[in-house]
């Protein structure tokens, strides 16, 4: 069973890239990830790392605070 925080998480930068109109893979080339990571960032399938977080944080031009209000 996939954790509640790694849902809502990959819930979050969802609409965040969303918002910004970015597919799947602008978002990993700005943040410097694999394309598919994102992806499995999403659908709630990694146990995302703090250092991955910054990175994904960045890229979407949200504050890593703002990443967790209302999680």
């Amino acid at each position: 069973m996939k954790r509640e925080i790694l849902i809502k998480f990959g819930k979050k930068v969802r609409e965040e890239r969303a918002r910004l109109g970015l597919s799947q893979e602008e978002l990993a080339s700005r943040a410097g990830v694999h394309r598919t990571y994102i992806g499995m960032i999403e659908r709630a399938e990694k146990n995302i790392t703090l250092e991955n977080i910054e990175k994904v944080s960045k890229a979407l031009k949200i504050s890593i605070s703002d990443f967790f209000k209302g999680i």
